[in-house]
């Protein structure tokens, strides 16, 4: 059975190098005062999300936009170059109907 949780959405867990992407586009958006969804659910570097209750769920979408809290957090330092060919992706599926996912890492350019 599903939940609708309204206020305080449950942690995702992402891969590091992902997670500092969807940072920089989430980052992008939000300055431009724009709003979208972001969603999770199948892709490979998305793990399960933990709700404040202690259950795991596997897909999920919430609401972004420049009222949002959002905290990121990190196993390791953040550091290395950005994939601005994944950044650019990441933007570009942001603007779909769908709203963001992590799509996969496309080769640099």
């Amino acid at each position: 059975m599903g939940k609708l949780i309204y206020g305080i959405a449950p942690a995702i867990e992402i891969d590091d190098r992902g997670l500092r992407h969807l940072q920089v586009a989430i980052f992008t958006k939000l300055r431009r005062d724009e709003r979208f969804t972001f969603s999770w659910g199948d892709e490979p570097l998305v793990g399960e999300d933990v709700a404040l209750d202690g259950e795991e769920g596997r897909f999920g979408t919430v609401w972004l936009s420049s009222a949002a809290s959002l905290y990121f957090s990190y196993d390791r330092h953040p550091s290395g170059p950005l994939n601005k060919a994944w950044v650019e992706a990441l933007l570009e599926v942001a603007n779909r109907t769908g709203g963001l996912r992590l799509v996969s890492e496309p080769a640099a350019t």
